[in-house]
């Protein structure tokens, strides 16, 4: 009896954690997954440009949005057009919450953590971000996903803000066809409207808005390790 007790309550756990585990674009929910939107006007020239979050067990996307402020369910500019759901046998700094029944068993050393939850660690990432001022230069929305990545130690770790934008625009996968739309018609549009006006000039100017802005990321990560925050 108790045997079959037991065996149901362990049927119904793993029922919902395959129900959190489910993407549910018209609500917003995209448990353990790296959300992207395109950004006004900065999207509208170069659409791999965008605002990226990070979202917790339950499906509530986290994005750093300003100066000492972490959005929690209200993604600041719009709703998804892209996201990738991340596996979390892949982070070697975590431990399931559902395995365990209360803090005290996650509770070494004096009360430290030493293992941590995928919930925990992007609490512990939104703590740190809300005392942050937020600089689309240095210090950005991808900033605080990769601080969050390190912090799982996903694929382990070792996130920046290149690396990051590379994996949401290779494996990102559009959440509707209305979202591709979304994505890419102002580009053309705007594109279209600046060449029959502008022509080669704005090509010219196009192409070295791109290459200042790409440079600017290489550089800060790659060669001036402290000017972009992670």
């Amino acid at each position: 009896m108790g045997s079959n007790v037991q065996s149901e309550h362990s049927l119904m756990i793993e029922e919902r954690d395959v129900e959190s585990m489910q993407i549910d674009p018209s609500r917003s929910r995209f448990p353990c997954c790296i959300v992207w939107s395109p950004l006004p006007v900065l999207s509208w020239f170069f659409p791999c440009v965008g605002h990226i979050g990070i979202c917790r067990e339950d499906g509530v996307i986290l994005d750093f949005a300003g100066p000492n402020y972490v959005c929690v369910d209200n993604f600041t500019f719009g709703a998804p057009t892209r996201y990738i759901q991340l596996s979390k046998e892949q982070c070697c700094t975590f431990l399931d919450s559902s395995l365990h029944g209360s803090d005290d068993e996650l509770m070494q050393n004096g009360g430290r953590r030493e293992i941590v939850t995928w919930d925990d660690a992007l609490h512990k990432s939104t703590q740190e971000y809300q005392h942050h001022s937020y600089n689309i230069l240095t210090c950005n929305c991808h900033s605080f996903v990769a601080n969050c990545l390190n912090r799982l130690k996903f694929q382990a770790g070792n996130w920046n803000v290149v690396n990051l934008a590379i994996l949401i625009f290779i494996k990102g996968q559009y959440v509707s066809k209305l979202a591709i739309l979304r994505t890419y018609l102002p580009f053309v549009v705007v594109s279209g409207i600046c060449l029959a006006f502008g022509g080669g000039t704005f090509l010219t100017y196009l192409a070295i808005f791109i290459f200042i802005l790409v440079g600017w990321f290489l550089l800060g990560t790659y060669c001036f390790r402290k000017l972009i925050y992670v």
